[in-house]
């Protein structure tokens, strides 16, 4: 057992040195990308199945976080612990699925003992190890090459340069994945509902208020009602449509307190005597920060949603967007 010693001042230089021995083993894999790489990619777009990542230690840790970035960009992917898979985790491996399995040595014996069930089973390996005449590299389908010349460890041993070679390798594949299968950023909004990516990705659809929500009169409607539909919506707002259904104009507070000034009868009017012509319109499919752009480049706080025939689909206020946190 190592004897503990009073600390000093902390050691710089090493810290240094562990970044740059780390930084080196993944500038390293740049060159050793080959055709295996390209079958390991292609393996994985043709996979009908799920891609399952197998690794022990701290290579199992690296594997959750592949598993993670594969599934929320798309690929049906999971974690499973290798000890746990030969005492009745193997059940969920389908004939379809691909096993990714992370072993820097590549002898790892909980991942070995995997193999020959695998082979049983009828799934495909895909292997990401560092010593390529390894028996896991010799099992594999398709082999990675990522071996490391040293650890950033300062006695070699603590898996540091390699399980970040690792990571970066699988990034590299799930990033390649990812373009392959023409994986947009609407789908990684679909993916990612929570949190501050989702709602910086939230669609303008899914903020703005429609249906019966939505402040709507006619051309032909008087004053009176147009108060209260403004009233009873209460976004400051409301739109005006034609007889054929599509947006004519909008009638605003603002547009309220400017008529008031010039036109003692008020109440007389009709909406389309009173809208303003030609408003700004956005899209259902806009991402919500793009409509907020849109109200503040043109100083509104309201903007209405339209379809391919200008028929009105909603209305989205700035608090709305306030009320998201996304900002």
């Amino acid at each position: 057992m190592a004897i503990p010693r009073t600390p000093t001042k902390t050691d710089r230089g090493l810290a240094r040195k562990v970044l740059q021995t780390e930084a080196a083993a993944i500038t390293a894999l740049i060159h050793r990308l080959d055709e295996n790489f390209d079958r390991a990619v292609k393996m994985l777009y043709e996979c009908q199945g799920r891609v399952i990542v197998t690794g022990m230690g701290k290579s199992g840790i690296i594997c959750r976080k592949i598993a993670a970035t594969l599934a929320s960009t798309g690929t049906s992917a999971f974690f499973l612990h290798p000890a746990e898979a030969t005492h009745g985790d193997l059940g969920v491996i389908q004939p379809e699925d691909v096993l990714l399995a992370i072993s820097h040595s590549g002898e790892t014996q909980e991942v070995l003992r995997l193999l020959e069930a695998i082979r049983r089973i009828g799934a495909r390996i895909v292997a990401i190890t560092g010593n390529p005449a390894s028996t896991l590299a010799q099992s594999a389908d398709v082999s990675i090459d990522c071996q490391v010349s040293e650890e950033a460890c300062p006695l070699n041993l603590v898996p540091t340069a390699s399980t970040t070679a690792a990571l970066a390798m699988g990034d590299a594949l799930c990033m390649t994945l990812l373009v392959e299968k023409g994986f947009r950023e609407e789908d990684f909004a679909a993916l990612h509902p929570g949190g501050p990516l989702g709602r910086r990705l939230m669609r303008v659809e899914q903020a703005m208020h429609a249906g019966a929500l939505a402040p709507i009169v006619s051309t032909s409607t008087r004053m009176p009602e147009v108060f209260h539909e403004m009233s009873s919506k209460r976004l400051g707002m409301t739109c005006v449509v034609g007889e054929d259904g599509k947006l004519a104009g909008v009638f605003t507070d603002g547009d309220l307190r400017r008529l008031m000034m010039r036109t003692p009868d008020v109440l007389g009017l009709t909406a389309e005597a009173v809208m303003t012509r030609h408003p700004i319109t956005i899209d259902r499919r806009l991402l919500a920060v793009e409509a907020l752009r849109v109200m503040e480049t043109h100083k509104i706080t309201s903007v209405v949603v339209v379809d391919s025939r200008r028929a009105v689909e909603g209305v989205v206020h700035l608090h709305d967007l306030w009320r998201t946190q996304m900002f």
